[in-house]
């Protein structure tokens, strides 16, 4: 009866053991059999199984939406071409997919098409063909500025010349200084005759010469006048900021009440000086104002009561200030002379001129920033530069210290326009800050 019970206890032992490896064994076999079909499964419960559903065909017919059949489109296909090196008008309207002999052999003979073989490289011709590869119209703008139009009449062609339509769009643009304003507006992409326009908008505060440092930004948002859509030229700067040596100065265009263009401030203020911190664009001073300056050709000390620029000679001088011409012509060791007379208590000279601008003569009035004469080596000159002087109640001043008087503000009656229109200009001159390098928008 002890073995009988011991042997029972033992079977009851190993039928236990048995059963879950037998369990085990076919959880394993389930999971290789899911893995082989590609399913992943997790978290099986133990003795689970699995009931696949019965698998049916559905079938379901779709109704198709109607066929509507739409008339074909007739309007040419209009692509543009660049005129490249080498080209003749045959082989830019082949590129352009037209195959057309009968067109060709019109314009070889018509001449108002004429302006068609004085294409020169990168010129744009819009060329437009119809699903024959026949050409259906052409427009090209000449040299002259007038657009050349050649379209099909009927079996034939005919030629039309008209006044390119103009239209204006807004550019802004923005850069940072690192080695000159040139440097950054090319850049920046901004045209030098904006540049130069800028120079002049600020020279009242910055002397574009001395002042200009390294991380020095500026933003101009100006007029490209364009011509079936490519620019031909620019206008006005409509709005414009330059943060000089931590400093912002800001300028916006208005129309002063006798029509003239005008700058002023955000705050009103005309940005035109009365007098311009320098007589040149661009130049380098090679001599400042000083009481006791060693003369390079006397070898003595004496006062230089002035500034002298060094610039190739034939550089333009401007006049600093509207004024009144009291010499032109020959003064001693100044050599060819200039000498204005402006408002108030004020006079400038210009000296060692090479020549006289042809206007300038005793008793003339001229504009702030117009020519007056030319950069020259006359008189007591080692080499051309210009000797500038600024004088006030006849008693000579460095003009690059004194504190120069300014243009009036705007009327007040005027200034609640005037901040309405700036307003957006100067929004937009705040985003051209933030991307400052680049330009940044164009607009209509």
């Amino acid at each position: 009866m002890q073995d009988d019970g011991r042997a029972g206890i033992l079977a009851q032992q190993h039928g236990a053991a048995v059963r879950p490896a037998r369990r085990l064994r076919a959880m394993h076999a389930l999971a290789i059999a899911l893995g082989l079909t590609g399913v992943a499964a997790f978290g099986i419960a133990p003795e689970s199984t699995l009931d696949l559903p019965p698998a049916r065909t559905v079938e379901r017919a779709l109704p198709l939406p109607p066929f509507v059949a739409s008339e074909p489109d007739a309007s040419p296909y209009w692509r543009e071409e660049r005129v490249q090196r080498g080209d003749t008008i045959g082989s830019l309207l082949a590129r352009a997919g037209v195959d057309d002999p009968r067109a060709m052999a019109f314009l070889r003979t018509d001449a108002a098409a004429r302006p068609l073989y004085q294409l020169r490289p990168g010129q744009p011709v819009r060329v437009a063909v119809d699903d024959e590869g026949r050409l259906a119209a052409l427009r090209v703008r000449s040299s002259g500025g007038d657009v050349v139009a050649v379209e099909r009449a009927g079996d034939g062609f005919a030629t039309a010349t008209a006044p390119a339509a103009e239209s204006v769009r807004l550019t802004l643009a923005s850069g940072t200084i690192a080695t000159s304003l040139f440097g950054a507006a090319d850049a920046a992409g901004i045209p030098d005759a904006v540049t130069m326009a800028l120079a002049e908008l600020f020279g009242g505060d910055i002397d574009f010469l001395q002042d200009l440092r390294r991380g020095d930004r500026f933003a101009a948002l100006y007029e490209t006048r364009m011509v079936d859509g490519e620019p031909v030229g620019t206008g006005r700067i409509v709005a414009a900021e330059f943060e000089n040596r931590g400093r912002r100065y800001t300028a916006f265009h208005w129309h002063d009440a006798d029509g003239r263009d005008a700058w002023y401030t955000s705050e009103g203020h005309s940005t035109r000086k009365a007098f311009l911190r320098s007589p040149m664009e661009f130049s380098r001073m090679t001599s400042g104002f000083s009481l006791a300056r060693l003369h390079p050709i006397f070898q003595t000390r004496r006062a230089h009561k002035g500034v002298d620029y060094a610039a190739p000679a034939g550089t333009p001088v401007r006049a600093t200030a509207d004024g009144v011409v009291t010499l032109a012509g020959t003064s001693g060791g100044y050599g060819l002379t200039v000498d204005l007379r402006h408002a108030g208590a004020y006079s400038t000279l210009y000296a060692h001129l090479s020549r006289i601008a042809p206007q300038v003569r005793n008793g003339a009035r001229v504009r702030q920033g117009e020519v007056i004469g030319y950069v020259g080596a006359t008189g007591w000159a080692t080499g051309p530069h210009l000797h500038y002087e600024f004088r006030v109640n006849g008693e000579a001043r460095n003009p690059l210290a004194v504190a120069l008087p300014t243009a009036g503000p705007l009327p007040p009656e005027t200034r609640a326009a005037f901040h309405a229109h700036a307003a957006p200009l100067e929004q937009q001159l705040a985003l051209a800050r933030e991307v400052a390098g680049t330009r940044v928008a164009a607009r209509d």
